[in-house]
């Protein structure tokens, strides 16, 4: 079965959602203020925010390298106060990249594709590699 770039394999939620929550904790938000605002269960984002987290060194690897075999002007990416952080800024300049040199599409929707759908996934199954 193909899963279109806007979904995450096993989530509900569509990607867009997901990312909006992740950047919102990483700005400081609590999961519940997350879920009331995304009118979304806190178990539910509690559940996303641990999956980034516990992902977040190996999304941080992955988006970096994604970054830098599409942007061949990046040199080096600016380390941040947390991995957390990091990986994220890594997704922004990764999607930012494909954008540019391939077309606009939503940031989450690229992040989707960048992973196969596996962004928050609790397999060890291998991403996509840049090429």
């Amino acid at each position: 079965m193909l899963l279109p770039d806007v979904w995450l394999a096993r989530r509900v939620d569509e990607a867009a959602v997901i990312g909006t929550a992740l950047l919102q904790h990483a700005a400081g938000a609590s999961h519940r203020k997350i879920a009331t605002m995304l009118g979304r269960p806190p178990e539910t984002v509690r559940g996303w925010l641990r999956r980034f987290a516990a992902k977040a060194e190996t999304l941080c690897a992955h988006f970096r390298r994604w970054a830098l075999a599409l942007d061949a002007r990046l040199e080096e990416i600016t380390p941040q106060d947390s991995v957390t952080t990091e990986s994220l800024e890594a997704i922004g300049l990764a999607t930012r990249a494909a954008s540019v040199l391939l077309g606009p599409r939503p940031p989450w929707c690229w992040a989707s594709a960048m992973t196969a759908g596996m962004l928050l996934s609790n397999t060890s199954s291998p991403f996509p590699v840049p090429r």
